[in-house]
């Protein structure tokens, strides 16, 4: 395991440390949003800055980039839409009374949840506000987003009239302990998940597996079924603060303010691994290709072997708190409270992961072959027996 070296590239536009940093789903541009007050695109061919988006009244939260469109949300109570190819501020969505600090845009809608203890509902295509969700007795700190489609059979779509019309659900977590299910088109709470005893910092959903996880401030990791409601699991090994989830091939990585990453395998709850080596919370977590990338408080991004634990480079040049990784072409992007976007080349790491995977597959081919032959032999073998035996 050596040292990296310098980044490729280092970015210091922003003016501000930089809270999110979010992948275009075509990977054709990165947007980072900044304590400064504004957003900027980048490229991924150049690594050069396209796009400045200046508007917002407070530091910026929180980021999402679509292809055509970006969107940010602020400590100013709004959220603001923009295009990428001009910079132009599309709309400004206003109705939350605090500090907007996620967005999720799934179909043609956009969510946010706030400290005002709502998350709410608006058209992409509109300022307008189609529904608020009231319920939680503090922030809503993260959000996930589902349709009934992808998890219930017909005899249970069952609802009401107007939960038939649109069967989406939105997913919100607190600092109130609790996971509410809530049916978009109407704003009703279809589920309350009870069970955390601190307050849940981030959820993944597995909606093909009816399953949704969350992880919380009371160092455990819960699963559920997202139909029924029933806790599934308790993972109980960290000693801090739940803050990031991966959920990959059934293999569940967390990161805690524990200072380590735990990897899980979900159909048993078997902790099959810990990725240690970090000097501060693990703020943020990426797999890609069979390695584990996780960033720190202690101000390096790490690259483990995701099997086997192995530490296998460091990534060191930021001054604070990564906050947001991102992984595209074999570039790794870091984004931190310092104000700087820096880029790492990580093709050979990646190379060297995939040799390794292909000499073991060629280990467990040539033993799998092994174990045929033998079988094979043996059973020469009791036929032989047999037959002398006259059976």
């Amino acid at each position: 395991m050596g040292n990296s070296g310098s980044a490729v590239k280092v970015c210091t536009d922003h003016q501000g440390g930089i809270n999110w940093l979010s992948l275009s789903p075509d990977g054709q541009r990165l947007l980072t949003g900044s304590e400064d007050g504004t957003a900027r695109l980048w490229s991924t061919a150049d690594s050069q800055c396209h796009g400045h988006f200046q508007g917002h009244e407070s530091y910026i939260t929180f980021c999402h980039l679509e292809n055509e469109a970006a969107f940010t949300c602020s400590a100013d109570h709004t959220i603001r839409k923009w295009d990428v190819v001009t910079g132009q501020c599309l709309a400004i969505y206003r109705g939350h009374t605090s500090i907007v600090n996620r967005i999720l845009v799934a179909k043609d809608y956009l969510f946010s949840g706030s400290y005002d203890r709502t998350a709410r509902c608006w058209s992409v295509d509109k300022e307008k506000q189609i529904q608020e969700f009231r319920g939680h007795r503090n922030c809503v700190l993260t959000l996930a987003h589902y349709s009934s489609r992808d998890v219930l059979e017909e005899e249970e779509e069952e609802e009401e009239e107007q939960e038939k019309v649109s069967r989406d659900l939105l997913v919100t977590g607190s600092t109130d302990c609790t996971v509410k299910v809530w049916w978009v088109s109407s704003g009703r709470c279809y589920q309350t998940l009870l069970g955390h005893t601190g307050a849940v910092l981030c959820l993944i959903l597995d909606a093909p597996n009816r399953e949704l996880f969350s992880g919380s401030t009371d160092y455990t990791i819960r699963t559920w079924n997202i139909v029924t409601g029933e806790q599934l699991k308790v993972f109980k090994e960290h000693q801090g603060s739940v803050i990031c989830l991966e959920l990959v091939n059934r293999h569940l990585y967390s990161g805690s303010a524990d200072r380590t990453v735990k990897c899980w395998f979900v159909d048993t709850g078997e902790r099959i691994q810990t990725y240690k080596a970090h000097k501060h919370s693990v703020s943020t977590l990426k797999y890609h290709a069979g390695i584990l990338f996780t960033g720190s408080g202690d101000a390096c991004a790490r690259a483990f072997n995701s099997r086997s634990g192995v530490l296998q480079k460091i990534f060191r040049g930021h001054k604070f708190i990564i906050n947001c990784i991102q992984i595209h072409n074999e570039l790794l992007y870091t984004a931190s409270h310092d104000g700087t976007l820096r880029i790492w080349d990580i093709r050979g790491i990646c190379k060297r992961n995939k040799r390794r995977l292909k000499k073991e597959r060629s280990v467990q081919g040539r033993s799998s072959q092994k174990g045929s032959l033998s079988r094979l032999f043996n059973n020469k073998v009791g036929c032989m027996i047999q037959q002398e035996n006259g059976e």
